[in-house]
């Protein structure tokens, strides 16, 4: 039992966990934020509705993101003690920051924001909302910037017993991939939780009951118009991380890309098979000069191989090539179905269109999946190091048994799972119940009545 390659695989497990919670919660966060404007502004009761249930839906992924949040602080030190001593002098007080300026800051306010509105009114209410999504903000800044580091180091010096001093403060935050990847990670939080909010209402408008139209349109109407926009931004700020990536880690981009060899005007592999023992690629699909124009912005743009460096200095390419695919396919399909939904509109077809609300039903995950697959990218991309050019991940493992990693390993794959069951059990009963108590009136796959009250609910969302 290696004890690194399970150091390794459990904290994939548990960080690849952990980041779906962050993920969803910073985008409802915001919509919670965005819903009580609209209340405070317009005093229609449907925006109240809509932020009383979606409150509750952020406070239960709000409490399995701090349950599983806190085992990594632990894990660090237990698996990874090495990485940690080296790294204390700059990593901690970024981890100890966000500790002091969000967790605190979400955990003093979130009891106001689940139940005070009554207690409080509703300005101080609003208040509360936005400071607890502001909070979640400011947890991604501090955690961003100290992995970021770890991918671009910067302004340190090495002490003789290997740690790593840092020289400027702010240089290490604003490290150089910082901003792109900040930019990056929050676009996809705030699309992952619209697109769970467009899955839901689309949910409700199949089934078709009466109490959950009004709500269900609202909610549906808002959260494509901010998809609409935040899908395209996502695919320019994607560009511009990946010419930082080609500047700073064109080994992680080589990997992306499989390109062995260094080459001018590259062709942009579509999908292939990467052989790492052979250096190269079957049942490669390749669109000729794309490769350079996406990856530089220039037609003869030079694309760095993975020749470039011995073996044992590349990253697993297999994982990292098809993760990145994973990613850009789901990405592409919500930015099809957020493009598609004011063509829809256009059409005053939008609530009507059946096929197209089982559409956004089955685009709820694809958030999640494209975020897992991002971080598989920025994670397996960076090795053989966990500090860029600087600190092997097999030097940074603590010196522990392979055994005593595979029981707790299992002990988390047992427990994260029976959570994770108890999300969707508890998150499932409240998506079922709606805005009421009576059962359904016709099943989903049936044709009903539901579409017509839709369409006929459109009113209350006027």
């Amino acid at each position: 039992m290696d004890p690194v390659l399970l150091s390794r695989l459990q904290f994939a497990f548990t960080i690849g966990y952990h980041i779906l919670w962050p993920a969803f919660s910073i985008g409802v966060a915001w919509f919670i934020v965005a819903l009580n404007a609209l209340w405070l502004r317009t005093g229609k009761p449907v925006y109240n509705e809509l932020q009383i249930f979606w409150t509750k839906v952020f406070a239960l992924a709000f409490g399995m993101g701090v349950v599983t949040g806190v085992v990594i602080s632990y894990e660090i030190g237990l698996n990874w003690s090495r990485y940690a001593r080296v790294t204390a002098d700059v990593i901690s007080p970024l981890l100890t920051l966000e500790v002091l300026t969000a967790f605190f800051l979400e955990a003093g306010f979130i009891g106001i924001m689940l139940f005070g509105e009554q207690r409080v009114g509703k300005r101080l209410h609003f208040a509360a909302s936005v400071i607890v999504a502001t909070g979640t903000v400011i947890s991604a800044f501090w955690i961003i910037a100290a992995n970021s580091w770890m991918q671009t180091p910067v302004d340190f010096t090495a002490a003789a017993d290997g740690r790593f001093i840092a020289t400027d403060f702010w240089g290490v935050v604003f490290n150089p991939s910082m901003p792109y990847r900040l930019a990056h990670m929050l676009l996809a939080s705030f699309i992952t939780g619209i697109f769970v909010v467009v899955g839901v209402s689309a949910f409700w408008l199949l089934r078709g009951r009466r109490e959950d139209q009004a709500p269900a349109l609202t909610a549906f109407s808002l959260s494509l118009w901010l998809a609409a926009v935040l899908l395209p931004l996502q695919m320019i700020v994607g560009d511009q991380h990946g010419l930082n990536t080609r500047k700073y880690q064109p080994m992680k981009l080589a990997a992306i890309e499989a390109r062995w060899e260094t080459a001018k005007g590259v062709p942009l592999t579509a999908i292939a098979w990467p052989d790492e023992k052979a250096e190269r690629n079957d049942y490669a699909i390749e669109i000729p000069l794309l490769g350079s124009i996406v990856l530089t912005h220039s037609l003869d743009g030079e694309v760095k191989g993975l020749k470039e460096v011995p073996a044992r200095e590349r990253p697993p390419v297999l994982p990292v090539f098809l993760a990145f695919r994973i990613m850009v396919g789901c990405g592409m399909m919500l930015l099809g179905l957020a493009l598609l939904s004011l063509y829809l509109r256009w059409r005053q077809e939008l609530f009507s269109s059946r096929w197209y609300l089982y559409a956004c039903l089955a685009g709820t995950p694809l958030g999640f999946v494209a975020t897992l697959a991002g971080w598989t990218v920025t994670e397996v991309g960076r090795q053989p190091y966990v500090i860029y050019g600087q600190l092997r991940t097999a030097d940074a493992v603590s010196p522990i048994a392979g055994g005593a990693v595979f029981g707790s390993l299992t002990v988390a794959l047992i427990l994260y799972n029976l959570l994770l069951l108890g999300f969707f059990y508890y998150s499932g009963r409240l998506v079922w119940r709606g805005f009421g108590i009576e059962t359904p009136t016709t099943p989903i796959g049936r044709p009903s009545g539901g579409v017509h009250v839709a369409i006929a609910a459109r009113s209350a969302v006027k």
